[in-house]
């Protein structure tokens, strides 16, 4: 029954993927991106919010709501957005003042090379202000942005080089040295240079020779080659540039010169030890790493300091940092020297929206929420699905909403079911089906809220052998063990969750040992655990770097690090912007054997 219903949830989750980030190729409803309107379409994608839209546009979620009166109330995968362009005008004088770029929705037939020429800039300067740009990704539907700040007299001047002709020139009467230097707009010395005889002073009727500078077009090539060489941008190769050494920057508030040092502390030590676990695995492998490590506290005042240093400017990844205060100058300072730039905790940050060299591992909860719905209805969508309100804090709305949304959306039906005290048994019993398998989704995570349900759960199914029922939750989950654990088994319990060790497998036992051995102490008994997450980021991060150079984002998706806890599915914002992590893992608590599996859902 497990393998099937596995077998199931790979098929189901396969076919719908292909909607998780859709590649829209459709034109979009109404006027076209176009200059005189100021006004170009976003599609909607599976995770977007419009506070997340908006600010990868750089404009108000209040804009947006004006623009688009619907999206108050609901925004779906595949719908359009009207944005407006942040350049109140196209001068590119306004552009520059206001942030350099405008918007432009791709239409069908147009081309890199046809863009260039419509806006009158290199398809090179567009290339680079787009740098998740490919075939892949220059797709009908979506946005790239053109940047203004490169004008056309510029592009004309690197495309002329500069040479030297001689004329000459008879001597009027009354004329000086100064006066024909001005006239020719050239120095007396080099006047005198190729005319030795003024030295002797200048006379009427004197014949000279005049060195004119002038700037030569260079020789152009034919429309048919500039545009086969615009549009081969898009599938160029990316140079694999591998460092000897790769030279690494950690930042973390270590409160070393504190007397009463944080709380969080012992979490962020944890980090670095099992970061440090992870460079000697792959110095092992004959990896050489250089590694530099900074108490940078907890605002911004040690950080400015720390970013002056030589090290950060010569880093090829830069890893930490904490508070979104700390974060946004570290970003600022990886987009400005060209570094790689890890945010290994806070899922609440913006950066990643517009700067290319960002890397958020720790899933923002609307892309997690919207990725675990699609695995929710490739997993349950011919079950009879019930929703329990029992009414505790830690309510999972959003999640739910985003599900029972998707669930919509594919015409599945689903029930509501309030918890009620003495009568839930009752209640629960008369919305169970026995001609389907039942799921059940408490709408809280809190220990409390289970507590409620799972009791009267587990007798209903030990009572009752026909019904076939299921447990579904979230990623907290895991530290209700201890409590839950059992039950957990008895109502085949699956839960989604972005982190996830499986201490009985031997790769999590061996860095449990060689941890204990280094350290002399076990890892804290948190969720996740941050020893697990240091050794997992550097392992990821830094074998990428030594197999596929620092431009290894070209290569992600050759890139399959079987994590002890915290797995790596990165995936570009849009074609300007940085990497979020979408990994998902589903952990089954199998009835049938009374073991735990956990299975990642990939792209």
């Amino acid at each position: 029954m497990n393998k099937l219903l596995f077998c199931m949830l790979v098929v189901a989750f396969n076919f719908y993927a292909t909607n998780l980030y859709p590649q829209e190729n459709n034109r979009p409803t109404g006027t076209n991106n176009a200059i005189d309107n100021n006004i170009f379409y976003h599609t909607i994608e599976r995770g977007q919010t419009v506070y997340s839209i908006a600010i990868m546009y750089g404009v108000s979620e209040e804009t947006l709501y004006q623009l688009n009166p619907e999206s108050r109330q609901i925004i779906k995968v595949g719908d359009k957005l009207r944005i407006p362009q942040k350049a109140s005008t196209v001068t590119v004088a306004t552009a520059q003042e206001d942030h350099g770029y405008l918007f432009h929705t791709i239409q069908p037939k147009e081309t890199l090379y046809s863009l260039s020429i419509r806006y009158n800039v290199s398809a090179e300067a567009i290339a680079e202000a787009n740098p998740g740009l490919s075939v892949a990704t220059f797709l009908i539907g979506k946005n790239i942005r053109i940047p203004l700040s490169v004008v056309a007299e510029e592009l004309e001047r690197k495309e002329k080089s500069v040479i030297t002709r001689n004329i000459e020139y008879k001597v009027e009467r009354r004329e000086t040295l100064y006066r024909i230097s001005r006239k020719f707009n050239i120095s007396s010395d080099e006047l005198i240079a190729k005319n030795p005889e003024l030295k002797n002073g200048v006379k009427a009727g004197m014949i000279l020779t005049i060195p004119i500078k002038e700037e030569e077009p260079a020789p152009q090539k034919t429309t048919a080659v500039q545009e086969r060489d615009a549009n081969a941008l898009l599938s160029a190769s990316v140079k694999m540039d591998k460092p000897d050494t790769i030279k690494v920057v950690l930042l973390l508030p270590f409160m070393t010169e504190d007397v009463i040092p944080s709380s969080n502390t012992s979490r962020f030590v944890e980090y670095y030890e099992g970061l440090l676990l992870a460079i000697d695995s792959l110095r092992s492998k004959g990896v050489s790493i250089h590694l530099t490590v900074r108490d940078c506290g907890y605002d911004t005042k040690k950080l400015n300091e720390i970013l002056k240093e030589s090290a950060l400017k010569n880093a090829h990844l830069i890893i930490g940092a904490v508070e979104n205060e700390q974060i946004a100058p570290v970003a600022a300072f990886s987009q400005k020297n060209g570094i790689k730039y890890v945010i290994p905790f806070t899922s609440k940050n913006d950066d990643v929206l517009s700067n290319a060299y960002v890397f958020q591992v720790n899933t923002p909860h609307s892309y997690l929420y919207a990725k675990a719905s699609q695995a929710a209805y490739s997993m349950f969508f011919d079950y009879n699905i019930i929703f329990v309100e029992t009414n505790d804090k830690d309510d999972k709305l959003d999640f739910i909403r985003i599900f029972k949304q998707e669930l919509q959306q594919r015409n599945v039906a689903y029930k509501d079911l309030l918890y009620g005290g003495e009568n839930f048994y009752a209640n629960l019993e008369k919305q169970m089906r026995r001609d389907k398998r039942n799921v059940i989704i408490p709408t809280s995570s809190a220990l409390e809220a289970l507590n409620k349900i799972r009791s009267p759960l587990r007798t209903l199914v030990e009572s009752n052998p026909d019904i076939i029922v299921n447990l579904f939750g979230y990623p907290v989950w895991q530290t209700y063990v201890r409590e839950c654990l059992e039950d957990f088994f008895i109502l085949n319990t699956y839960i989604y969750t972005y982190f996830y060790a499986d201490n009985m497998s031997p790769d999590v036992a061996g860095f449990y040992s060689k941890y204990k051995m280094w350290y002399s102490k076990t890892p804290a008994n948190t969720f996740p655990k941050y020893g697990l997450l240091g050794f997992d980021t550097g392992m990821f991060f830094l074998d990428a770097i030594y197999h596929y150079g620092l431009n290894f984002e070209a290569n992600l998706s050759r890139i399959d690090y079987k994590s002890l806890q915290t797995g790596f599915r990165f995936y570009r914002v849009n074609n300007w912007g940085g990497f979020i992590n979408t990994n998902l893992f589903i952990v089954h608590y199998n009835k049938n054997n009374y073991r735990i599996v956990r299975h990642e859902l990939k792209p």
